[in-house]
């Protein structure tokens, strides 16, 4: 796994990449997952930086809201994963017993926390067993806005000279909306508070839950992405109220079929997760037996842009964009040798 100079990650130096180091090739894009989370952790405004630095075309916020309706990054309500949560006496007695994923679990919710309660919380990696090297920055960043990733994304862009994209996912907007929140309102009020309401911006609005997805279309006309664990019932059924669907990469490199049905509903296909370790790449691009090592994940890639995907979410944005510079006759070629 290539690493990066401690210091220059906690104050995110990192020289700035020129406008034509990103950008698509055959329609390949990179969305940074959760930001650079392969290199810090992940949903923190330094990820978010690091990604576009290195190249990524879209960074991916994931959003639940706090008690007091304000969208935040994180993959999941639950904090104790990845906060210091457990640590601020201030906050003990919010931790409760709920139903999540089909399990109960103790934790602390963010939607039970007011944003003031959040601010008190810093980011921790996720995954310090597989990503050792990322837990020298625990304790240094804070939980961000979806508002701050937005005004990142927008100085990042003025800076370089290019767009910057955004992806954002509501999780769990069903429970959300049960509890009196609006995370669908929310979020397209943010965007068309900050300009990013018209067909052309670069935005990209995801969900596994179609009736969040199909809450939104009448509000909105940016492009919507349908997110599927398995292979849908009727692929032409989602044509109707979004543009893409996101699948997990098996499903990519391993069903023509389906491929075929996304194309002939005419919806474009992106894929997830890309991970240079081999703990989560597949067999035949696993290097050796350590699951921390990296593999070949420019060749899985490729595998998958020769399948027929468009566009690819990522920890490593800086070898998604290398991967992405390789023009498709080549991904063809290298999978093929």
């Amino acid at each position: 796994m290539r690493r990066f100079p401690l210091l220059l990650l906690a104050v995110s130096l990192l020289p700035p990449a020129s406008a034509n180091d990103a950008g698509t090739v055959d329609h390949c894009i990179v969305v940074a997952h959760r930001g650079a989370s392969g290199y810090l952790p992940e949903h923190t405004l330094p990820a978010y930086r690091l990604a576009i630095q290195l190249g990524a075309d879209y960074i991916e916020p994931d959003l639940v809201m706090t008690r007091d309706g304000v969208l935040v990054a994180r993959h999941e309500s639950g904090l104790a994963g990845s906060t210091n949560v457990a640590a601020v006496p201030a906050l003990a007695d919010l931790r409760r017993r709920r139903r999540a994923e089909e399990r109960e679990v103790a934790d602390w919710f963010a939607d039970d926390l007011t944003l003031s309660q959040l601010r008190l919380l810093r980011a921790r990696e996720t995954r310090p067993a597989l990503r050792p090297g990322n837990t020298a920055f625990d304790g240094l960043f804070g939980i961000p806005t979806f508002a701050e990733v937005i005004a990142l994304a927008r100085e990042e862009g003025v800076r370089l000279g290019r767009p910057i994209g955004l992806y954002p996912e509501i999780k769990e907007a069903g429970r959300l909306r049960g509890r009196g929140l609006d995370p669908e309102a929310a979020l397209l009020a943010a965007l068309r508070d900050a300009g990013l309401d018209r067909p052309d911006a670069p935005v990209y609005i995801q969900s596994f839950e179609a009736e969040s997805l199909r809450r939104m279309r009448p509000h909105t006309r940016l492009t919507l992405v349908q997110l599927i664990e398995t292979v849908p019932a009727d692929v032409a059924a989602i044509a109707r109220y979004a543009q893409v669907i996101g699948a997990p990469k098996a499903l990519i490199l391993g069903n023509p079929q389906f491929i075929a049905r996304v194309r002939e509903a005419g919806l474009a296909l992106h894929g997830w997760t890309f991970r240079a370790e081999n703990a989560w790449l597949g067999e035949p691009f696993r290097r050796g037996k350590e699951p921390t090592a990296t593999g070949d994940l420019l060749g899985e890639i490729a595998a998958a842009r020769a399948a027929g995907m468009s566009g690819l979410f990522t920890d490593q944005p800086d070898l998604g964009r290398e991967a992405c510079r390789t023009p498709q006759t080549s991904a063809v070629s290298y999978i093929n040798r």
